[in-house]
């Protein structure tokens, strides 16, 4: 009888871990999609920055009607696939911080510093969390549960982002370091906003 309970627990708790895996990898899809910014920026910063605040409110008036018992074809169903257990019931704000992190950045700083600071969003935090949560298992004290590995994977993607912009080996890694050591703070919902107006100062200062 103890090893069926035994049994049924593993099999529950596999079955939960593999939900929050899912909910992380379609989180952090919608991070890295926010890569894309940079680019679209190049091309038109006006429209860029007006796609972004216009997605925003988008999306809040479509949270809130889900939370009023509509159904918004496909973005509730993506919002109730990256919402965390901690989000049920309530409004979803991550989109809404990641859209202004964004934001932030193109408004707040100069190239290079902006891209630097929407990379570090999209790659550095995206990559880290799903590196985190599928690898992680040396835990850093004092990050609230982050690890070191997502930690390094943090690092290697920010580095890499940074290198493919500025070509500069030093300052490259600089602000790689810098992005790691910012991501691993427990800000919780905050992360979105601090991360890239942090890492986009930093870059700023050293280019």
């Amino acid at each position: 009888m103890a090893d069926i309970q035994a049994l049924q627990t593993g099999r529950r708790g596999a079955a939960l871990l593999g939900r929050e895996i899912r909910t992380e990898v379609v989180r952090k899809s919608i991070h890295i999609v926010i890569g894309i910014v940079p680019t679209l920026s190049a091309w038109n910063r006006g429209a860029t920055l007006a796609l972004l605040a216009g997605g925003i409110a988008f999306y809040a008036y479509c949270e809130l009607l889900r939370l009023d018992g509509y159904e918004i074809p496909l973005i509730s169903r993506v919002t109730s696939a990256a919402a965390r257990r901690r989000d049920a019931g309530r409004f979803v704000l991550g989109p809404v911080t990641l859209g202004f992190g964004a934001l932030l950045a193109l408004l707040l700083f100069p190239e290079p510093a902006a891209s630097l600071a929407i990379y570090a969003l999209a790659f550095g935090d995206g990559i880290s969390s799903l590196a985190g949560r599928l690898f992680g298992s040396i835990r850093i004290p004092f990050t609230g549960g982050k690890s070191l590995e997502g930690s390094l994977a943090c690092f290697t993607a920010v580095l890499l982002a940074s290198w493919s912009v500025t070509r500069r080996p030093l300052m490259s890694v600089a602000v790689a370091a810098f992005a790691t050591v910012v991501e691993a703070v427990p800000s919780k919902d905050l992360d979105n906003l601090l991360l890239p107006v942090a890492v986009g100062a930093f870059a700023h200062f050293l280019f």
